[in-house]
């Protein structure tokens, strides 16, 4: 169904961190962005369509008055708004906004450190934009930080805090298929396998907590209403969002999952685990029951490699990317 095309090269491996890779499809320049995280630095490549071109950029994770830091980064990602799209990096010391091609940081948000030293570890992991004009970001207190982006400039504000989460933030997804008939558009997860529920707007609610089993959810989206969940059992819990009733439960993984991603128009699932294989699946909704039915399709497997990231291409699935724990490369698979 796939087959492996050339890789693209990085300047540096990728960290063994959860969702460790981030694709921006620029259309009208048939360009599109990658980003891998390594240390204290995003590796982010610029490749055309044709693979003719690359360009290379790296971004340091920055504080303020210090000339470099070595807070180490936890996620880079990109989030697409209505109006502009942007390249969130996120760190020990806080959270960077950058424009879409990494040229320019348009907003720092520093994280509340505590005075004394703790063995709570402070830093900032999970990003989705969600509705017409807000970013989300997690961190490890379980708090979500709410953004108010404007579409255009740097006069970003910090609009709301959600608290519904007792440990730290995973991952953050929003409704991805576009459809407008969803009641609720936004999910977190944390360390301890906990959902949260969220229906975005001036004021944000919380419709409903999904328990976990004490086993960290690493990765979460949300599509047509169903929640996906990624466990470090290297399970696949497939949830109605809103009622938390649970339409499938999948042993999709032998070692811990640590990437998940939706084809928004086709319904393919992409999963990626510590087990070295990348599988994608089928979603799929039965109108008369309304229940989600998975069908497995394809694997693909990466000989003794960590795998970290995993992201497809495109709104149809057509094309996805893997990056692994000390890879100095980005792996690219098409359907044949």
């Amino acid at each position: 169904m796939y087959h492996k095309e050339k890789s693209i090269q990085i300047k540096n491996s990728a960290s063994a961190l959860y969702n460790n890779l981030g694709v921006l499809r620029i259309a009208p320049r048939s360009l599109t962005y990658f980003t891998v995280v390594h240390a204290n630095v995003v590796n982010m490549v610029s490749a055309s369509w044709d693979g003719l071109n690359y360009s290379h950029r790296q971004l340091q994770s920055k504080e303020p008055n210090v000339a470099t830091s070595t807070s180490l980064i936890m996620q880079a990602a990109f989030c697409a708004l209505p109006s502009r799209d942007l390249l969130v990096v996120t760190s020990q010391k806080g959270i960077q906004i950058y424009e879409s091609d990494g040229s320019t940081m348009v907003y720092w948000h520093a994280l509340d450190t505590p005075e004394t030293p703790t063995d709570q570890a402070v830093f900032a992991r999970g990003i989705s934009a969600v509705g017409k004009s807000y970013i989300c970001v997690g961190d490890s207190c379980g708090a979500i930080l709410v953004f108010d982006v404007p579409s255009k400039g740097s006069n970003i504000t910090l609009s709301d805090v959600l608290k519904g989460h007792k440990k730290s933030i995973t991952d953050i997804a929003s409704e991805c298929s576009g459809s407008q008939e969803c009641i609720a558009d936004l999910i977190s997860a944390d360390d301890g396998g906990n959902l949260c529920v969220w229906k975005s707007g001036e004021t944000f609610q919380r419709f409903n907590n999904i328990p976990g089993f004490d086993i960290s959810c690493t990765s979460v989206k949300l599509w047509k209403g169903t929640a996906v969940a990624g466990y470090g059992t290297g399970q696949i819990r497939l949830y109605e969002a809103v009622t938390g009733i649970l339409h499938a439960e999948v042993n999709a993984h032998a070692r811990w999952i640590y990437s998940l991603d939706i084809a928004p128009f086709s319904g393919l699932l992409l999963s990626a685990a510590e087990d070295s294989l990348v599988r994608v699946w089928h979603l799929s909704i039965k109108p008369e029951s309304l229940s989600v039915e998975v069908a497995h399709l394809h694997n693909e497997c990466v000989t003794d490699t960590q795998i970290c990231g995993a992201k497809f291409c495109d709104g149809d699935g057509y094309a996805f990317a893997v990056t692994g724990y000390d890879l100095s490369e980005i792996i690219r698979y098409t359907q044949s």
